[in-house]
């Protein structure tokens, strides 16, 4: 939304906005733009009158300045409706789609897009670093956009990304998320099914063949496949495709057939080099040699990611020496492994990770980036899915390079049952019998006054949090300071 407000800004539209709970990076980003916001809702906000209200899918029934439009009768939309109508129609949109690393995907596209000198406008959950920003407009005919499968508003509970009018679309992976509001892992692989048919036949999909669902998925495209995989075996040779389940589409005078299966370009990676300070690897098309990447992201996701990048990049045309420039001076996204600062010799990190998957590629990007220090993984439950006890196994799993884990409070605990959350205690108690030190601290001070009373120096901690988190990254930066 923050985003966006920019963006609507940025085309002459003036914006104010409101919100509950508002903390860095967009809020920096709405106060350098000099766009007003309020915190906390009230019908007040609402004058004077707007043209019309952009409706968060935060936004429930019951919220006063939500109560005060309908009463009122105020025009009102959603945001993905916004975008869709005033930036994407027209353009060649690239959107990017999948559970994990959409963010630092649609960034980096964004990025060597430029760095090729196709001059993108885009629209990004975050701060991309190079840019400074999460969007941009200019007068391209491409617009890089982080197609989230989160529902619309709670008028228009489909996902966001089926209003994006995807022409290149990356699909990274698929792995149920969401529980709050897709009932079953069927109901979250629809959401992408349908993503993927809405992409024109003139169009490009982006597959990422590492997650097994796409093997399924794929087949349904009326678009060219273009599939992607870390995995060099995987990509080289084709997989025996599956028997076409896409029935024959007659009219009165033809038959119309969707892209034959098979024989599909494969992009994927060989001699990755994992670095202290860069990843570099070989990359192959078809099985044949493409060119040589190196990037300064950490992590075989994020090997994967730039994969998907170069394919996305290679379907509109974009010259690879610019390709490759991009790759390599790629500067991340905020909150995304983003180091907050050194203090007493520990380094303290940022991420947005909350998904299990998410949890054990950050650490273990962590772990590759930093190999000889002591790895502390604090993490708060704070999405739906996080808190569920169903992941808490998962959980486990994720932790297993961190020689510490520390995890904070549930968010909205009340939301839960003792049958259906995730029980912090009984998580510690199994870390602990795995010889790990594990703790459960719900405060975020408790946290803080534990970490630097503890810590020796040399050490890597790694916050994890889809939210703000309480300010803990500078209370921590603050708390070593000043013992120091």
């Amino acid at each position: 939304m923050a985003s966006l407000a920019g963006l609507l800004r940025a085309a002459g539209h003036t914006v104010t906005g409101s919100d509950e709970n508002v903390y860095p990076p967009m809020s920096h980003q709405l106060r350098e733009l000099g766009i007003p916001y309020r915190e906390g809702y009230a019908a007040g906000n609402l004058k004077p009158r707007p043209d019309i209200v952009v409706v968060g899918n935060a936004i429930s029934r019951g919220n006063p300045e939500l109560e005060a439009v309908l009463s009122e009768k105020l025009p009102y939309t959603a945001a993905a409706v916004v975008v869709k109508e005033e930036f994407i129609r027209g353009r060649h949109s690239l959107a990017v789609a999948g559970t994990h690393g959409k963010t630092s995907t649609a960034s980096l596209l964004a990025w060597v897009l430029e760095s090729a000198g196709l001059n993108p406008s885009f629209l990004i959950g975050g701060i991309v670093e190079n840019f400074g920003s999460s969007f941009r407009l200019t007068d391209s005919p491409y617009f890089v956009i982080e197609a989230d499968e989160y529902d619309t508003a709670y008028f228009d509970k489909g996902p966001k990304m089926w209003h994006y009018l995807p022409d290149t679309a990356i699909v990274n992976n698929i792995e149920f998320d969401h529980a709050d509001i897709y009932r079953d892992e069927e109901a979250y692989r629809f959401a992408f099914e349908r993503f993927i048919n809405l992409v024109p036949g003139n169009g490009t999909v982006i597959a990422g063949w590492d997650s097994p669902i796409m093997h399924d998925l794929a087949p349904r495209s009326w678009a060219p496949v273009q599939g992607f995989s870390y995995d060099e075996g995987v990509g080289a040779a084709e997989p025996e495709a599956p028997r076409d389940p896409r029935p024959e589409i007659r009219g009165a005078s033809s038959t119309l057939r969707r892209p034959p299966l098979g024989n599909q370009p494969r992009w994927t990676a060989a001699d990755v080099e994992f670095g202290t300070r860069t990843t570099r690897f070989r990359v192959l098309h078809e099985g044949r040699e493409w060119g040589t990447a190196e990037t300064p992201l950490a992590g075989a996701f994020n090997v994967r990611n730039c994969l998907a990048v170069i394919a996305a990049a290679s379907a509109v045309g974009a010259e690879r020496e610019g390709v490759l420039r991009g790759l390599a001076s790629f500067r991340s996204v905020k909150r995304r492994m983003e180091v907050r600062g050194e203090a007493r010799g520990v380094t303290v990190i940022d991420d947005f990770a909350h998904h299990p998957t998410a949890v054990r590629e950050t650490l273990a990007a962590a772990r590759q980036r930093y190999r000889d220090r002591t790895l502390i993984a604090v993490f708060e439950p704070r999405s739906y899915t996080a808190q569920l006890r169903e992941f808490e196994d998962s959980y486990i799993a994720a932790f297993r390079e961190a020689e510490t884990v520390i995890l904070a409070g549930l968010f909205h605990p009340e939301r839960y049952t003792a049958e259906t959350a995730m029980d912090p205690h009984r998580l510690v108690d199994t870390l602990r019998r795995q010889g790990k030190q594990a703790a459960y601290y719900p405060d975020v001070d408790e946290i803080v006054h534990c970490l630097a009373e503890r810590l020796q120096g040399g050490e890597v901690v790694l916050f994890m949090s889809n939210g703000g988190f309480g300010g803990i990254h500078g209370k921590l930066l603050e708390a070593l300071t000043a013992s120091a």
